[in-house]
């Protein structure tokens, strides 16, 4: 297991470095011009030479690459060109927002998820595995932010039970910080919950129906054990893997419900920072939502050498 560990870790700095640098120079095919962007169009040429030359601008990209990475290892992501202020600093205030809303949506899909796959999958054919089955077709056909807006629209505009925009801070409340993140975790963790859902049920199914698991039965081992010792741990071998790309797709998406729940989080970040051609600003971000993303693969590949042996390396 230490070796798996090791070996993870080393694949997850390289995948951070990749995804910097493609990051990185992929926003260096813009045609916009920070400097110009900052001094404007009729400025000096002087001015505008001796500010690039500031900023490094002027030096080979590989060059300025890494010493932009090598300030991020350092804890310094730069200076923002459209509000002057530390890009850390702006990521600082924004990523709490985003990582409460990936917990909220993110715990609703994998919870709501496995508990209706395995409601399904034990009793394949009946009534509860119509229902789920049927449920998770219309929430696959469902877009996620027309069911945010229809959310928004029954329990803030009709019920009035819960707010329809804004975040309100943990130290602020946690009663309130919790009924500000109900409404989008909901919408976040809709497609989500229907994948997990649909994948485990039919895992368990599979499962159930394996030689082995005939085999336990005919030993007159109680159904009880049989579903918490051999079928959990079996079935979510090829589930965790779902699980995690669910929860990067939740990440990817988390940008839309910000926008229409009005949270001051990464994704909105990331829109103001293109509109405003905030380059330093933007970059961070898209490092800091990467990294967020090769963390849940870390942990996705250490649960599976956890439940599984045979990944583990030799």
């Amino acid at each position: 297991m230490r070796r798996l560990i090791l070996l993870r870790l080393g694949m997850s700095l390289l995948s951070l470095v990749l995804a910097a640098a493609f990051v990185f120079f992929v926003i260096q095919l813009s045609p916009v011009d920070p400097v110009v962007l900052a001094l404007g169009e009729g400025a000096d040429p002087r001015r505008l030479e001796a500010m690039r030359h500031e900023l490094g601008l002027d030096r080979p990209y590989v060059l300025q690459f890494l010493s932009w990475f090598a300030g991020i290892l350092r804890g310094d992501f730069g200076t923002s060109f459209f509000t002057h202020r530390a890009v850390l600093a702006m990521l600082g205030e924004r990523l709490p927002v985003t990582v409460s809303l990936l917990v909220g949506g993110g715990t609703l899909a994998i919870a709501a998820g496995l508990a209706a796959g395995f409601a399904a999958g034990l009793r394949p054919g009946g009534w509860t595995d119509r229902v789920v089955t049927s449920t998770v077709s219309l929430a696959l056909a469902v877009p996620g932010f027309w069911f945010a807006l229809m959310l928004g629209l029954l329990f803030a505009v009709q019920l009035r039970l819960l707010p329809v925009a804004g975040y309100v801070a943990l130290a602020d409340g946690p009663l309130l910080w919790l009924r500000s993140l109900v409404l989008p975790s909901l919408a976040l963790a809709l497609h989500g919950t229907a994948v997990i859902g649909r994948h485990t049920r039919g895992v368990v199914v599979d499962v159930l129906g394996s030689p082995f698991i005939e085999a336990i039965r005919a030993r007159g081992t109680p159904p009880g054990r049989i579903l918490r010792r051999y079928v959990l741990k079996n079935a979510m071998v090829p589930v965790l893997p779902v699980i995690g790309v669910q929860l990067a797709i939740i990440i990817a998406t988390s940008s839309v419900m910000e926008k229409v729940f009005v949270l001051p989080g990464l994704g909105t970040l990331m829109v103001a920072s293109v509109i405003s051609s905030d380059f330093p600003t933007l970059q961070g971000a898209i490092v800091v939502v990467a990294a967020m993303v090769i963390l849940i693969n870390l942990a996705v590949d250490l649960g599976l050498g956890l439940l599984d042996p045979r990944v583990r390396p030799q």
